[in-house]
C-alpha cells in the first residue's frame, strides 16, 4: 500500500460517493458539513490528510492532528472494502506510518458508541478505551468512545 498527502481528486471522491450501509451512513461525510468543508478545502485539511492506495486504487484515509504529547487520528476505509476482515491490515499501514513519521508517544481516536465492529478492531490491535463522551456531530449529539494506544 502506498500512502500520500491526499489529493484533491480523491478529496472529492471521498467526500462526494463514499456512502455507507445502515447505519455506517453516520460516517458519509456529507452527513456533516462542516467535516465535509474541511476534507474538500485543501487550506483547511492542512498537510493533516492522507491517502492510502493499492495498485493506485484508493482504499481509505486518515488525518492526523495533536500535539507533542498525543496524536488525535481518523480514519475511513472505502465503504465496500468494510466488514470483510481488511481493517486490520489497512490500520497496520497507517501505524507504520504513523510512527515513521511522528514523535508523539500516544495516539487516540474517537469511534462512535454503536460501531462495535470498530471498537473490536481497536481493542485487537492495542487501543484501550479512556472515556466516553458526547460530540455534536451530524446535526446531534451522540455518544463516543475515546482510546488511545502507545505510538511505539
Amino acid at each position: 500500500m502506498d500512502i500520500k498527502q491526499l489529493s484533491n481528486e480523491n478529496a472529492r471522491i471521498i467526500a462526494d460517493t463514499w456512502h455507507y450501509p445502515d447505519q455506517y451512513a453516520f460516517y458519509d461525510l456529507q452527513a456533516d458539513p462542516e467535516d465535509y468543508q474541511e476534507i474538500i478545502d485543501p487550506l483547511a485539511r492542512k498537510d493533516c490528510y492522507f491517502q492510502v492506495t493499492k495498485d493506485h486504487h484508493l482504499v481509505g484515509y486518515f488525518v492526523v492532528d495533536g500535539t507533542s504529547d498525543v496524536l488525535d487520528i481518523g480514519l475511513g476505509l472505502r465503504p465496500d472494502l468494510t466488514g470483510q476482515g481488511f481493517g486490520e491490515i489497512f490500520w497496520n499501514q497507517i501505524f507504520v506510518y504513523i510512527r515513521n513519521h511522528y514523535t508523539a508517544p500516544k495516539i487516540r481516536l474517537a469511534v462512535a458508541e454503536f460501531n462495535v465492529r470498530a471498537q473490536k478492531l481497536y481493542a485487537k490491535v492495542g487501543f484501550k478505551e479512556t472515556r466516553r463522551f458526547f460530540q455534536t456531530t451530524n446535526g446531534g449529539q451522540y455518544p463516543f468512545i475515546e482510546m488511545e494506544r502507545e505510538l511505539s
